[in-house]
């Protein structure tokens, strides 16, 4: 097979949580555990951190890799979504898993996905633990997909785990209360193993903690630190000091120096290749997208953009699970709202969105496309505004950040 023929293959064979929802949600572990031992286990040759939470652990994820990358360290680095390219999924140093390694893998397992039926996710965790088995990493950093009790990701032993945030976000496979949400998250916790949580209210933490007294597993808070990093927002102080806090505890077995930390946490996105986490790709009129997609993310991404005291253009679209009566009135005040569907089977049909903004009081322009969107409104900012004073942000969805993306990779967006 080719590249393009495997994803193909893979797309069409299993059931992707990202593009069709809940049903491809496995409620137990029993395919990655028949899937890994299938391949013999590499994960258990490998020295791990897990990461989980509602917002948050992406970033974290990524500035642990800065950290380890900056300190001489071989990364591997499993995350997800991804948003155009399949293996920004899977990273050693920040580079992307080979495209022929992904061919080989799923070739070389073709007869146990026919026999087990794992789902795609559950395929990428598999291929991530081959990928950095292979690679021979000193330490690989692996982000949960979603919860965390049942995810594929958590039949690993890892050196410490760490929680970044509870909030309301796919409550149909969580639970629809804070402390259900974190109960499931806290199910990443091992017996024994460091746990540091992030910035978390009290009823939350309660759970965590109950967990971790139960385990015997240590529990840390998230350091505060005002060490300068190219990731901006104050939700970010707290995933750095989840990461700072991961890295103090494991000094011995990986030492790392202040000096390299602070260069590791001041170029996170170009050792590792992060997109998608307030990005800004334009400066007259500036334009900035971001993967926030539920109430707390959002909520954070609303103040960053009224402190930017610029007027302001929105371009959003949301899946089909979203609650858009508790999300609409998050959102900052706007010159303008541009609603697209996000180009997924779960994707939120617009005339259903407008329907929700407009008996919000909001009034909204819907369009087929971002590319039809970003048009526009880039062409009644010239006509009618200073591009100094303006801002456009783009998101609401990982689909619609993805979409926007790949129109500025290919160099088709108005300001190019």
């Amino acid at each position: 097979m080719t590249y393009e023929q495997t994803l193909d293959y893979l797309y069409a064979k299993l059931p992707m949580y990202q593009r069709v929802g809940a049903v491809a949600f496995k409620k137990d572990l029993g395919n990655i555990v028949k899937l890994c031992n299938a391949m013999g286990n590499p994960q258990r040759n490998l020295k791990m951190i897990h990461v989980a939470g509602t917002n948050g652990k992406g970033s974290t994820s990524h500035i642990l890799s800065a950290i380890y990358q900056a300190n001489g360290y071989k990364v591997g680095l499993y995350t997800s979504p991804h948003l155009v390219d399949f293996r920004e999924r899977i990273k050693v140093n920040g580079e992307l898993c080979t495209q022929q390694f992904v061919i080989n893998f799923t070739e070389s397992i073709a007869e146990h996905i026919e026999q087990i039926q794992p789902s795609f996710f559950e395929i990428t965790v598999a291929m991530a633990f081959s990928y950095f088995a292979q690679e021979q990493v000193d330490i690989a950093i692996i982000e949960t997909g979603l919860g965390g009790r049942l995810d594929s990701t958590n039949i690993i032993t890892p050196l410490a785990s760490i929680i970044t945030s509870i909030g309301y976000d796919h409550k149909d496979m969580l639970g629809d209360t804070l402390e259900l949400i974190a109960a499931e998250k806290a199910g990443i916790i091992k017996e024994s193993v460091p746990v540091i949580v992030g910035h978390i209210e009290a009823s939350s933490l309660a759970v965590i903690q109950t967990k971790a007294t139960k385990l015997q597993a240590p529990l840390y808070h998230y350091k505060k630190t005002d060490a300068y990093s190219d990731l901006q927002g104050k939700h970010q102080r707290w995933n750095i000091g989840c990461a700072v806090q991961c890295e103090a505890l494991l000094q011995d077995t990986f030492p790392t120096s202040t000096q390299k930390t602070l260069e590791g946490l001041a170029t996170v996105c170009s050792l590792t290749q992060f997109e998608g986490r307030w990005q800004t790709v334009n400066q007259k009129p500036l334009v900035v997208c971001d993967v926030a997609h539920n109430e707390e993310g959002l909520q954070l991404i609303a103040e960053q953009l009224i402190a930017l005291q610029k007027g302001l253009h929105l371009i959003l679209g949301f899946v089909k699970d979203k609650d858009l009566e508790a999300i609409i009135p998050l959102l900052p005040k706007a010159l303008s709202i541009s609603l697209v569907k996000p180009n997924v089977i779960r994707g939120m049909e617009t005339e259903l969105a407008v329907q929700k903004f407009n008996a919000a009081g909001l009034a909204v322009t819907s369009y087929t496309n971002i590319q039809g969107a970003i048009d526009i409104v880039y062409e009644n900012i010239k006509a009618n505004e200073t591009t100094n004073d303006s801002a456009i942000f783009i998101g609401g969805s990982n689909f619609v950040v993805a979409d926007f993306l790949l129109l500025e990779k290919t160099a088709i967006t108005p300001w190019k």
